[in-house]
């Protein structure tokens, strides 16, 4: 049995990956930034009687994550995984977006991955084990317009886990990477953010990237 660390529940992935660790008799930590906005994980938990744990933790904030993973640590034992999912996104023309925007999405797609590894990392290195997932999107290999600020930042987070995972396989600590294509969620990040745009764009041309993680 392993102990899962997951960013990102509330919704998606996050959430079923939540649940098939659980369901599969791992221990899981299950993590987003309001857990009482987002009940369904908890629900399920509940009536599934699964080994989910769930707990406030902003991967945009330093603070946030390292208490968040220390007492996760602390009251659980070492994270043997962590699945980095937690994502935001924003759409829009380059030539639209303000600065804070794209700022806004790499703090969280990126700068969160970041955190969250820094945090597990020299444990698992010092025990020698331990996997790290970074959850990409297809996106983080086909760019895709309006979606510059999202796939700048998967593409972003791709480079890292390559480089990572150099930096990482000495110490027997294995890194991976998963570039999900359409699925058909909704994705709080997707529609908090998304407006209206006042010039043409066309998707015709990558279809796969339309809708993400």
């Amino acid at each position: 049995m392993a102990s899962v660390l997951i960013t990102g529940t509330s919704s998606g992935i996050g959430l079923a990956t939540a649940l098939a660790f659980g369901r599969a008799g791992h221990k899981v930590s299950a993590t987003m930034r309001n857990p009482s906005r987002a009940p369904e994980l908890a629900q399920i938990t509940a009536k599934e009687k699964l080994p989910i744990t769930i707990s406030a933790m902003d991967v945009d904030a330093d603070a946030s994550v390292k208490q968040g993973i220390d007492r996760i640590s602390k009251e659980g034992g070492p994270i043997d995984v962590l699945v980095n999912n937690a994502g935001i996104e924003r759409t829009g023309s380059v030539e639209e977006l303000s600065l804070a925007e794209f700022r806004s999405v790499m703090e969280t797609n990126y700068f969160g991955a970041i955190r969250c590894i820094q945090a597990v990392l020299p444990t698992m290195r010092q025990r020698r084990s331990g996997c790290i997932i970074n959850v990409a999107s297809i996106a983080g290999r086909i760019a895709n317009s309006p979606l510059a600020p999202y796939t700048a930042s998967k593409f972003a987070l791709e480079a890292l886990s390559e480089s990572l995972a150099q930096e990482a396989k000495p110490f027997n600590v294995r890194v991976a990477i998963v570039e999900p294509g359409i699925i058909d969620t909704q994705w709080p990040g997707a529609s908090r953010h998304r407006r209206p745009l006042h010039l043409t764009h066309s998707n015709a041309a990558s279809p796969r990237c339309s809708r993400r993680r």
